[in-house]
């Protein structure tokens, strides 16, 4: 009985094994009698491709390599904190003492900020260098512009967009595409801010990164001048209110806490940042990738050709 049983599996698996190679031939058949169509269709895709590769325009990208500036401030609130901090608290004044806000962090967000962006975009005046630049002319390192999109000879766009747009491009629109194009990241291990830009033209590219740093640092010392000015308007009040002498002296205290912090703003430029690796105009561009467009492009015009192939023989094999 039981050889009858082992002698029928063994039927059932070559006959199995029998239609897989069936199947499997029968799958290579279809291929080869396919196979001008899956060539012409690989083809036209190869060609496609390499179309599509050329016609893209080359991007270059500069970088600057930031440290952070080593904070001199917070010391001395600190330092006030674990000697008066009891007696502040009973007065109501809150004299911090823990880690605070990180302000290297705090910069890199403000710089991936929409109001930063846009305050950037405009005081630098490079909206048409961001969105309606047609290509770059090494040449004479010059920009043509979309004639479509912006008129160099008049300043004006002609874009045509349907509302709520305008010929113009908003701030929203250029913070997209800026977004795009420049990229603010931190090492986790060393704590080193690389800021880095892409565009066609290598000039403006190592510009913008220039400006960026510039802007940033900026930024951040007149955010913390004005917050000293009020900081120190406002414990200067607090001083006329009070007789106690032992807050009155805390009160001085802060004021020379925020005067050492306006001194130290205002005695240097690199506020945040400092400037390890400066950016450089880019001679070797960044992209595209050619080879791989056209690499990808003919596997995926050889995928399709052949998945065409198998399920036109199957359609007309059911019919």
């Amino acid at each position: 009985m039981s050889t009858d049983i082992n002698k029928y599996n063994d039927s059932q698996f070559a006959q199995t094994t029998s239609d897989d190679e069936i199947d499997l031939r029968e799958l290579f058949a279809v291929i080869w009698q396919g196979k001008w169509l899956i060539i012409a269709i690989t083809a036209v895709f190869a060609i496609g491709s390499v179309i599509f590769a050329i016609m893209q325009p080359n991007i270059y990208k500069s970088e600057a390599l930031l440290a952070p500036a080593e904070s001199e401030q917070g010391g001395g609130l600190s330092a006030l904190a674990g000697q008066f901090g009891g007696l502040a608290s009973m007065a109501g004044i809150n004299l911090g003492g823990g880690g605070g806000i990180d302000k290297t962090q705090m910069a890199i967000e403000v710089m991936k900020s929409r109001q930063f962006t846009s305050q950037f975009i405009q005081r630098h005046k490079i909206l048409p260098d961001l969105m309606a630049v047609d290509k770059w002319n090494m040449v004479d390192n010059s920009i043509s512009y979309d004639e479509d999109l912006y008129s160099l000879s008049t300043n004006t766009w002609l874009r045509e967009v349907n509302a709520p747009f305008k010929p113009k491009p908003s701030m929203q629109e250029a913070y997209k595409v800026f977004t795009k194009i420049v990229s603010v990241s931190s090492a986790k291990d060393s704590g080193m801010v690389t800021v880095s830009v892409e565009h066609q033209s290598p000039a403006v590219a190592q510009q913008w990164v220039t400006w960026l740093i510039e802007d940033i640092n900026r930024v951040m010392k007149e955010r913390d001048v004005d917050e000293a000015n009020r900081s120190s308007e406002f414990l200067a009040k607090q001083i006329t209110l009070t007789n106690v002498a032992d807050i009155r002296s805390i009160l001085y205290k802060l004021i020379e806490e925020q005067t050492k912090t306006i001194m130290f703003a205002e005695v240097r430029d690199e506020y945040v940042f400092k400037t390890i690796d400066p950016a450089l105009v880019p001679e070797e561009k960044a992209g595209p990738k050619r080879a791989l467009i056209c690499v990808l492009g003919t596997m995926l015009g050889g995928m399709l050709a052949v998945m065409l192939v198998l399920i036109r023989h199957f359609v007309r094999k059911e019919d």
